[in-house]
């Protein structure tokens, strides 16, 4: 399994509300996450909007692809969209990896 880490801004007065959509994630949302190989996935949101996301997968671009044929996936990315700063298309499309440098094993 691959560990991925990646970061994105959530809009400063969108903090509450991301956290209210959070506390309820569609199940049919969470299915396809572990349908398309998404495993361990955590985010963890500072009172400033920044967001980092940690997940494990076996191929990082494959679940992506996956995830981008599901139909619940662009009703979440539709609302979802608004409550960021600075996206490149849509929020799963600004998900860019970040370099591990270090892992304590």
């Amino acid at each position: 399994m691959r560990r991925i880490c990646f970061t994105l801004k959530v809009r400063p007065e969108c903090l509450a509300e991301y956290r209210v959509r959070h506390a309820a994630v569609w199940p049919e949302m969470q299915d396809a996450l572990r349908e398309t190989g998404w495993a361990n996935y955590s985010l963890f949101l500072r009172e400033d909007g920044l967001l980092v996301g940690y997940l494990e997968c076996e191929d990082f671009a494959a679940s992506q692809a996956g995830m981008k044929k599901h139909p619940v996936n662009a009703r979440w990315q539709a609302e979802m969209g608004p409550l960021f700063e600075t996206l490149e298309g849509g929020p799963d499309d600004s998900m860019k990896p970040l370099d591990e440098v270090f892992h304590l094993a």
